[in-house]
């Protein structure tokens, strides 16, 4: 009879310990999602801050491609409306394809790709995308890692207070390469 508590008692102490550790990695998990996703939107806000820097720089030198900025202006627009990484994708997508748009007009003209403050936009639109891709593979990689631990059983019994992160998936392939540009380093300052 003592043995049989006993044994009772050990059992219920390891499922009060394996609840609470299961819970707590929970919650490190749905918290790191959270993490990474501030990460990537940083990113995102940054490259929505130098758009229209972009848009005033080229506009400057190419003012006959009034349609291609205010097609660029828009999807930012879109993408400023977006707040969740499901409804950033397509805005996002399109983002990125007008950003690499405008920078192929701007190999048109001599004097635009020659100019410093061209050179340093073009610089740091490039660092911020590379910035944002690996955001978006970080919180991709999190939000696989979560939604597969709260899908797992015996997690699964402690997960119904959780819902499924939601990846930020780019809506086409070619939107995942990188601007092809010629990259120098940005004009040091006089």
């Amino acid at each position: 009879m003592e043995s049989t508590l006993l044994f009772i008692a050990v059992l219920l102490i390891l499922g009060i310990f394996w609840a609470v550790s299961t819970h707590n990695h929970l919650v490190k998990l749905n918290n790191l999602v959270t993490e990474s996703w501030r990460q990537v939107d940083v990113e995102l806000a940054r490259r929505h801050d130098l758009i229209p820097n972009l848009v005033e720089v080229v506009s400057g030198y190419a003012r006959h491609e009034a349609a291609l900025f205010a097609d660029l202006t828009a999807t930012r627009t879109q993408a400023l409306a977006a707040r969740t990484p499901g409804q950033l994708s397509a805005p996002e997508t399109a983002l990125g394809a007008s950003v690499g748009r405008v920078l192929a007009v701007a190999e048109a003209y001599p004097e635009l790709k020659s100019a410093s403050n061209f050179l340093q936009l073009q610089y740091e639109l490039v660092r911020c995308e590379d910035r944002i891709a690996a955001g978006r593979r970080f919180y991709n990689g999190n939000v696989r890692t979560f939604n597969t631990k709260i899908d797992s059983f015996p997690a699964s019994l402690l997960a119904s207070g959780y819902s499924h992160g939601e990846y930020f998936m780019l809506d086409s392939p070619a939107a995942a390469q990188p601007i092809a540009i010629q990259l120098s380093p940005p004009p040091q300052a006089k």
